[in-house]
């Protein structure tokens, strides 16, 4: 029975997604060192030297670590088929150090990157990696900043925006199911094209196996987003299920 299960677990749709996913970066590889290389040395190892990745330093300072998560972002813009697709205008949500900004503008696509502004880090990663940053706070039932245009891709990755605050107990109250509405209607109808896609990624949660509560799972599932482990892809019109190898 436990080696039954175990075939089971080898041939569900996200086991032969993730094959194939693999199998594709393996026939359309792409080059990081390049990325690397175009890269200031002498300003990151300075970099490195004020934010040290240490056991003991904040872990915070872990972003300083370009040879880590240049290749990430990499396999992050490879889900999304951005090393295949013409050039896409991208707004990346919570976008943190950068790095996937960065990535895909190295890959012929060009976007701006929205985040509070409380990481000192952040404000010389993005400024060294040459990435467009607007400064705004995502929250409950309130738009997005007017860009003045509409993108074909919007992503957030590492979702933490929808936590507000700590309960007596600790733990973070995050957005209800009225909240999530609003953000992907104002995302939708304000922010994308016509046949744009919006990629929503999730830390796990505090279980550890799980990245959706049962609720979000719903709101995403009736929104007619596609889940693939951490993932949710989502279309403008919420009849359609959206792709992640782009249709223009």
């Amino acid at each position: 029975m436990k080696l039954a299960r175990k075939f089971q677990k080898l041939f569900t749709a996200e086991a032969l997604q993730s094959l194939w996913d693999h199998a594709r970066r393996w026939r359309h590889p792409v080059d990081v060192r390049p990325l690397l290389d175009r890269l200031d040395r002498n300003a990151w190892a300075e970099l490195r030297e004020r934010f040290p990745h240490r056991p003991e330093a904040p872990r915070i300072n872990r972003f300083v670590d370009t040879e880590h998560w240049i290749p990430v972002n990499v396999e992050r813009a490879q889900d999304l088929w951005l090393d295949q697709s013409p050039p896409l205008r991208i707004l990346d949500l919570g976008c943190g150090p950068g790095y996937f900004l960065y990535v895909c503008t190295q890959l012929g696509h060009s976007g701006v990157g929205v985040d509070i502004d409380e990481q000192p880090l952040f404000r010389e990663t993005t400024a060294l990696l040459g990435v467009r940053r607007v400064i705004a706070r995502i929250e409950a039932q309130r738009s997005l900043p007017d860009f003045g245009e509409q993108f074909d891709l919007v992503t957030a990755h590492r979702i933490c925006f929808q936590k507000t605050v700590r309960d007596a107990h600790g733990h973070w109250l995050e957005w209800e199911r009225e909240d999530w509405e609003y953000f992907l209607n104002d995302v939708r109808t304000r922010m994308l094209r016509a046949d744009g896609r919006l990629l929503l990624d999730f830390n796990p949660r505090a279980d550890g196996c799980t990245f959706f509560t049962p609720e979000l799972r719903a709101v995403l599932v009736r929104n007619g987003a596609q889940i693939f482990r951490s993932k949710a892809l989502l279309a403008v019109d919420a009849r359609q299920r959206a792709a992640f190898k782009p249709t223009n």
